[in-house]
């Protein structure tokens, strides 16, 4: 239980990233996690990655051509810094609530998440009563995942990176992006959300990742039960517009290696969509 609630405070901020995606028909990409960004004045290429920031560790892969590139960048920059211990402290004060669920939600609300939490995770209501509403989200998402052995595709990189001793950064912070998770939801939407969760859902988003299937990816993450128009907006549309205008003064100075939640990748406000109506040329890497 104690490596469940580990896996779940980590998994906090990046779970929202992989939950939802812009509505409407976006550019299909070719099948691939990894794309080179290069031209517009840049000197040598950085890199863009596709994360599912959780998988299960009879799952995980890093392949040779994210080796390689991972090996060419001279700094990886994810979404959030969790190589800081501000923002890992920052995360730990964030999952407790600013007070407990049994004041924060209705008695109805209380019991549809009593039944969606004994129904996914075995435990009730109480046992997560000092939690906020989102950790008890990330919490139920790992256990979507059927087993026990979590592996974080973020802490992986950190720990390359803390090995080549290559400078760590993130593309926001912990209390800004929790900021925006609670302007983009009411109680009632992540509960919601909660519902909509499910093991043969998450395995599906699993076989899509492991295939590198953007498009794919994107489709499953379309579900209108799992998003509105305002929430695209705001935990998309607009961070992807807030990461590509710094991306490009980061990349001028060298070559980065990127790991974002694959869902920011496609549509038209996606990265990808966005540097190249920036000027940057963006391929994916096959092979």
């Amino acid at each position: 239980m104690k490596n469940l609630f580990t896996s779940a405070i980590a998994a906090i901020a990046l779970f929202f990233n992989g939950t939802t995606q812009a509505q409407g028909k976006a550019p299909k990409l070719e099948n691939s996690l990894l794309w080179e960004v290069s031209g517009n004045g840049l000197s040598k290429p950085s890199y863009l990655y596709g994360t599912i920031h959780t998988i299960c560790s009879k799952d995980y892969f890093m392949s040779e051509k994210t080796k390689k590139a991972f090996e060419a960048s001279n700094e990886l920059v994810l979404e959030i810094d969790f190589a800081d211990p501000k923002e890992m402290a920052d995360m730990q004060q964030l999952a407790m609530g600013k007070e407990p669920l049994s004041k924060k939600l209705s008695p109805e609300q209380l019991s549809k998440l009593d039944v969606i939490l004994k129904k996914a995770t075995g435990m009730n209501v109480k046992q997560v009563d000092a939690f906020s509403l989102a950790t008890v989200m990330s919490l139920i998402s790992v256990k979507t995942f059927g087993c026990d052995d979590i592996k974080l595709y973020e802490m992986e990189f950190i720990e390359k990176a803390k090995k080549r001793n290559i400078e760590i950064g993130g593309l926001e912070t912990v209390k800004s992006q929790m900021k925006i998770l609670e302007n983009a939801y009411t109680d009632d939407e992540l509960l919601q959300m909660l519902e909509g969760l499910s093991a043969s859902l998450t395995a599906e988003s699993v076989a899509l990742y492991k295939n590198e299937n953007i498009s794919g990816l994107y489709d499953v993450t379309t579900d209108e039960k799992m998003s509105s128009e305002k929430t695209n907006k705001v935990i998309l549309d607009e961070r992807n517009i807030n990461w590509v205008k710094n991306m490009p003064g980061l990349m001028k100075k060298e070559s980065v290696f990127f790991a974002v939640g694959s869902a920011h990748l496609g549509g038209d406000y996606g990265v990808i969509n966005l540097l190249r109506k920036a000027g940057y040329k963006v391929k994916p890497i096959l092979n």
